[in-house]
């Protein structure tokens, strides 16, 4: 039915944006990608079938050129986890891109909401949704937009966030909203009406609530996470005193997802969100097998992570207040004061094999020394409010520029050459550590390590002098047990398991 049809989809880095572009493809979509980093994108499977144009979806502008010639355009761009402001930001981002697809006449807007009760005090979450859906509809420009509550799928924020909640916690004191009614949705049925969207006739501007067959409890929701996972039966004891602030603030130490997503996610589950009408089915048929019943959603999603194979994760997005800032270029830098600690060493090792070692850092491997002052500097850093260690990694043995390494960023990822990760904990400046494999002709391979640090203000340079006693013992370490991992590999005659390409997605 596509006939070709040109949509741009804008958050392909995201969780749902990663997994709708290769759906739209192979439902016969041409498919423009916008996006502010096009290295983030090199190693998706599908980099070569689209089109990429690089600017930010706030550059009106550069938005209108991206949206020239489209017929349906997903905005799929939401700013959560991105501070107090994100409801600001949201707003001001949406009014931009309307503007700029009024102006150029695109066909079609299909816009990723939340799911939210008629009449009711909403959170500030799912009211930033809710205005940026009346931005849509009132722009001029036929607009589809569906409403979800919980997605459950792997790597989901609402999944993970489920998910250690569950395995972590044999008893759990909770507040009120465990009894909250929800309706959860698997995302492989999000993905088919979202592709479907594509189709609805240009006289059809509304929102549709889209939701799974299962309606229940969070309390339930975690009871039956259990029994699919194979755990004994949870304890949930339920105590009127935890606000949603003290809620995401014990949310944000037990599982991956930061303070800043789960404070929003963990007020919005104070609002029912159950569907209140299924007219997308006049419009988009249910999948032929039926809605995905929440058991087995949680069963696909478990076989994901068994396998490895996790097409896309919550921690794909920035982390809020992360710099963005590129590594400063040294030695005619102008930004200002600029620490390092720099150590080198030649490494009796095959460069491929001391690359793996390199590449398999962070996660559950760790990070090559004292394993127990990474840990307290994850758990300080969650504590403040930072992603901490808990985030791990997409994949055990690669990766790429974009992905989330615990509390570090890939920034630059060149095989067998050159790793170097940017800070996403929390510290008052901008640091970075980095490793290059260096090698003349049949030369020694020799491995050099920084870790750099642009102090902010008088704080961050008391955090420098602080912090450096330490550096001999972590960072030296950490280099020399680098080193004999790769020099013990060498010896080896078994080489480390390439990782699968991630299959379809659950």
């Amino acid at each position: 039915m596509s006939a070709g049809k040109l949509v741009v989809v804008t958050g392909a880095t995201g969780y749902v944006g990663g997994r709708l572009v290769p759906e739209l493809l192979e439902a016969g979509y041409r498919v423009r990608i916008l996006a502010r980093d096009i290295r983030r994108l090199e190693s998706r499977p599908w980099i070569d079938l689209v089109e990429i144009v690089e600017a930010d979806a706030t550059d009106q502008a550069a938005v209108t050129e991206a949206l020239t010639g489209v017929d349906v355009a997903y905005y799929l761009i939401h700013s959560i986890g991105t501070g107090t402001k994100f409801a600001m930001k949201d707003r001001q981002t949406a009014r931009s891109f309307a503007a700029a697809a009024r102006d150029v006449g695109v066909g079609h807007l299909v816009y990723l909401s939340g799911l939210y009760p008629e009449h009711q005090e909403l959170s500030m979450h799912l009211q930033s949704r809710q205005e940026v859906e009346e931005i849509f509809l009132t722009c001029g420009v036929p607009t589809t937009v569906l409403r979800a509550a919980v997605i459950i799928g792997s790597g989901s924020a609402s999944f993970e966030m489920l998910r250690y909640l569950t395995e972590r916690l044999p008893v759990m004191v909770t507040p009120r909203w465990v009894d909250t009614r929800i309706q959860p949705i698997a995302i492989r049925d999000v993905l088919h009406y979202l592709v479907g969207a594509a189709e609805i006739p240009a006289g059809v501007s509304r929102g549709f609530d889209i939701g799974g067959p299962d309606v229940m409890t969070y309390r339930q929701m975690m009871a039956r996470y259990a029994s699919v996972a194979g755990l004994p039966p949870r304890r949930v004891i339920k105590v009127p005193v935890l606000s949603p602030a003290l809620s995401s603030h014990w949310v944000g130490l037990v599982t991956p997802v930061p303070k800043s997503i789960a404070r929003p996610l963990v007020a919005s589950l104070i609002n029912e969100v159950v569907c209140k009408e299924h007219d997308i089915a006049d419009y988009v048929p249910d999948p032929d097998a039926g809605l995905t019943p929440f058991d087995r959603a949680i069963s696909l999603a478990l076989t994901k992570i068994q396998d490895r194979a996790v097409v896309s994760r919550w921690s794909s997005a920035s982390t809020a207040g992360a710099p963005s800032d590129p590594l400063p270029s040294d030695p005619d830098w102008a930004g200002g004061s600029l620490y390092a600690d720099e150590r080198a060493r030649e490494v009796d090792a095959d460069r491929t094999k001391l690359w793996q070692v390199i590449n398999a850092i962070g996660g559950d491997t760790g990070w090559y020394s004292w394993p127990l002052a990474w840990r307290l500097r994850g758990f300080a850093d969650r504590v403040i409010g930072g992603p901490g260690l808990r985030r791990g990694r997409r994949d055990a043995s690669t990766l790429v520029i974009g992905d989330a390494l615990d509390f570090w960023r890939v920034e630059e990822a060149d095989n067998e050459r050159v790793l170097r990760l940017r800070a996403e904990m929390r510290l008052p400046g901008l640091a970075w550590l980095e490793f290059v494999i260096e090698q003349s002709g049949n030369g020694p391979v020799s491995l050099r390590q920084r870790a750099l640090f642009h102090p902010r203000g008088l704080l961050g340079h008391l955090y420098w002098w602080s912090v450096y006693p330490f550096h001999g013992i972590v960072f030296g370490a950490m280099l020399r047990n680098i080193a004999l991992a790769a020099e013990a590999s060498s010896a080896s005659p078994q080489t480390p398991p390439t990782s699968q390409r991630p299959n379809p997605p659950s």
